[in-house]
């Protein structure tokens, strides 16, 4: 990590909400070493009241926990419009409990057992994407009924406010930066998530999906946010 990263670092706080000791002394050893703040939870109840404390930058949230399980936590979070970023661990690999996890708007899912220099890397993503600024000068893009605001990173449907996360938001305007050409999904995957990661492209369908269903009046016919078939996606204003 450079010395800038590691400046930055200082200033963040994390909070590992996990109640398999010895994966929570883990994470938060080689965390500080990092430069994090850390903050630990052990249940979903208590991870929950932690993650709305003010501060708080990042949550890594495990899904199977006591009291009340990771999808719990989440699901009250979103609904609160506690927009924390949340990065998920689960010990399953089951592909729906990954979709379940970012419909309900975690920015990233880590699969059980995995390397600790990924989940760090996959840690400075998140935090790099949720702190990417757009120039407050921006003008917000119009699209039919659609504002779409990168100053303030903030969109609007039919004046009202649609509250995305800030992975679904980088996705969006991955595209509305594309002025209308397509890009395939591993173009997409790279100027979201940098080109250090390792997921799966079918997790661009999975955003696009959760994007139409906030911002298109009918998600089965899209006017925006177009499929081109054996391509990838675009965007049309």
């Amino acid at each position: 990590m450079s010395q800038g990263e590691l400046h930055a670092a200082e200033r963040r706080t994390v909070l590992v909400v996990e109640d398999d000791e010895s994966i929570t002394m883990g994470l938060e050893m080689n965390l500080v070493a990092e430069g994090y703040r850390v903050l630990i939870a052990h249940d979903g109840e208590e991870g929950l009241a932690r993650a709305r404390e003010p501060g708080v930058d990042l949550v890594i949230l495990d899904v199977m926990l006591p009291r009340l399980n990771g999808f719990e936590v989440l699901r009250a979070l979103r609904a609160q419009s506690v927009e924390v970023p949340v990065l998920m661990l689960s010990a399953r690999g089951a592909e729906m409990d990954k979709v379940m996890g970012l419909e309900l708007g975690a920015e990233d899912y880590v699969t059980k057992p995995f390397g600790l220099a990924e989940l760090l890397a996959r840690v400075r993503a998140v935090l790099r994407r949720d702190a990417r600024g757009r120039p407050a000068r921006a003008e917000p893009t119009l699209a039919g009924d659609l504002s779409i605001d990168p100053g303030t990173r903030e969109v609007r449907r039919d004046g009202k406010p649609v509250e995305l996360t800030a992975t679904e938001f980088d996705v969006l305007y991955c595209l509305v930066e594309a002025r209308g050409r397509v890009l395939t999904r591993e173009q997409i995957q790279t100027a979201v998530w940098g080109p250090g990661h390792h997921g799966t492209t079918r997790t661009i369908d999975n955003f696009l999906l959760q994007l139409r269903a906030k911002l298109e009046g009918d998600p089965v016919a899209p006017r925006h946010l177009m499929t081109v078939r054996g391509v990838g996606y675009r965007f049309v204003p």
